[in-house]
């Protein structure tokens, strides 16, 4: 089969496109004829090695343990292993997977697959497991969003933040996306009552008056997000892409730093590092299914062309999600 491999850390230099072996299944792994594949934030971070906490937490300390890149995936089953149950060969499904998404067939686990929603094409369901899930958990784990709270989304107009707009609306909230100007249209769009401009205002122009904030952005000090949230408020950390150096990145902020100024106030601030699985797949089917929530995609990408799709991502300007179509 093809796919986008590498052999070592790096930048999207390093990327290339091969024929190699398909994945072999376990008993409970599904073998996806791939259709779709996601780009996020953390294909960039896996094919960096960057930061190195990627590489401790048994990546590859040297060099990538799995050497093709991609995680989402939306696709139709191929095969499945023994103990399979949920699945069968000619079923459409999205999730993630470990053996990389950015190839002709991918293996994955059946907890990590869903049935794909029935509305969406391919490449719109390729882009949902990890953001969605990540900004399902955002809203409706970490930061407990309830009706009639007010919710700021920092980052509304990026892969997690597109989601997250769009899920605490259909919770009941009033929602506050924070984008630049070019981006504030499609942000009212997913359905937030107001939008600020990071151009020309910041997040605390309104005072501490949002119960929840889900910072997706990752590039404001802890002080000044907490000069946004009510007293008994709370600070929802998604990912970390600025700060803490080549060793713990913007991550220092969720591992380190926050945990300590939450023991020491009244705020809740949580860092947040998603959990994949079925279940939270199929809440967001729901939530597709009723029209609550859309999946926002910016760009589509050609396989051969995956290293642009991760380049364009990294410039930080995409407005919704990349998709690598096989």
């Amino acid at each position: 089969m093809k796919a986008i491999v590498q052999d070592v850390y790096g930048s999207a230099g390093v990327l290339e496109l091969r024929n190699i072996d398909q994945p072999p299944i376990r008993e409970e792994e599904v073998l996806v004829r791939v259709h779709a594949a996601g780009v996020d934030p953390g294909v960039w971070h896996l094919m960096a090695g960057e930061p190195y906490l990627i590489r401790a937490m048994g990546f590859g300390l040297r060099a990538p343990k799995v050497k093709v890149r991609g995680r989402d995936v939306a696709g139709v089953v191929a095969a499945v292993g023994a103990r399979v149950t949920r699945f069968r060969a000619g079923d459409e499904v999205y999730g993630t997977c470990e053996s990389g998404s950015f190839a002709e067939y991918a293996a994955a686990r059946e907890k990590r697959l869903a049935a794909k929603p029935a509305d969406l094409s391919f490449e719109q369901a390729a882009v949902v497991p990890i953001s969605g899930v990540t900004g399902l958990q955002a809203v409706r784990g970490s930061g407990r969003v309830r009706p009639g709270q007010q919710v700021m989304v920092i980052g509304a107009a990026g892969g997690v933040g597109s989601f997250a707009v769009q899920i605490a609306k259909a919770s009941g909230a009033r929602v506050t996306g924070v984008c630049s100007t070019a981006k504030a249209g499609l942000v009212r769009s997913l359905g937030a009552d107001d939008v600020i401009d990071y151009t020309r205002d910041e997040i605390d122009c309104h005072g501490a008056r949002y119960d929840v904030v889900i910072d997706t952005a990752g590039n404001r000090p802890l002080s000044l997000l907490r000069r946004a949230i009510t007293p008994r408020g709370t600070l929802v950390l998604v990912g970390g892409e600025h700060g803490g150096g080549r060793a713990l990145g913007g991550f220092d902020r969720q591992l380190l730093r926050a945990p300590l100024v939450s023991m020491l106030g009244g705020q809740r601030l949580r860092g947040l590092t998603a959990k994949e699985g079925a279940g939270d797949l199929e809440v967001l089917t729901g939530l597709i299914e009723s029209g609550a929530v859309t999946p926002v995609i910016d760009r589509t990408y050609a396989l051969a062309d995956a290293p642009d799709a991760i380049r364009y991502l990294a410039e930080g300007h995409a407005a919704g999600k990349v998709v690598v179509t096989v």
